[in-house]
């Protein structure tokens, strides 16, 4: 019978080392592209419909990409074949891209959107163009200013103006700019 070594980790597993199981340096391919001396953890093909890889570091593998023609070597009639089988797929996971029963909102937007626009007397697919002029007709209608004394209608306008906040941030964030 073997005799039995002692373990470093009493049976605590957080004296044991976090995923490494050795204390050996660990291995990391380089870029392919000449001279590139970062890390090379993106695949890009060598040739469609090929297992072969070129790994690139994030860099080269944008720039190799913007080179990239899928349909290279194909007739245009065979291009155009493979290209409307591939939107067909593709078209399949867009509608399913969106599951109504799980979440909040109609997929497009959130519920607080969804609200906003119920406040602003908006139809859901309205462009913010549409959400921008009922905002402004809404504040018209009921500003302190133009209502002095009403509360009912301070509390209106308040809500119309957190109804717009709340559009207007979405907007800009579809639109990438911050927000």
């Amino acid at each position: 019978m073997a005799k039995t070594t002692r373990s470093d980790d009493w049976g605590f597993p957080r004296w044991r080392p976090y995923g490494a199981k050795s204390r050996e340096a660990v291995r990391i391919r380089l870029c392919d592209r000449e001279g590139c001396n970062l890390p090379g953890d993106r695949p890009a093909p060598k040739a469609p419909n090929k297992p072969d890889r070129w790994m690139f570091c994030e860099a080269h593998a944008a720039e190799y990409n913007k080179g990239w023609n899928y349909f290279a070597g194909l007739s245009p009639e065979e291009a155009a074949r493979r290209a409307a089988e591939e939107e067909g797929e593709a078209a399949a996971f867009r509608t399913a891209a969106q599951y109504q029963w799980a979440g909040s909102g109609d997929g497009s937007r959130s519920r607080d959107e969804m609200r906003a626009l119920d406040a602003l007397e908006v139809d859901v697919d309205a462009d913010f163009a549409a959400i921008k002029a009922a905002y402004r007709r809404l504040a018209k209608q009921f500003h302190p200013d133009v209502n002095r004394g009403d509360k009912a209608a301070a509390t209106r306008f308040q809500q119309v103006q957190a109804s717009y906040d709340v559009l207007r941030r979405a907007e800009e964030r579809r639109a990438g700019r911050p927000g």
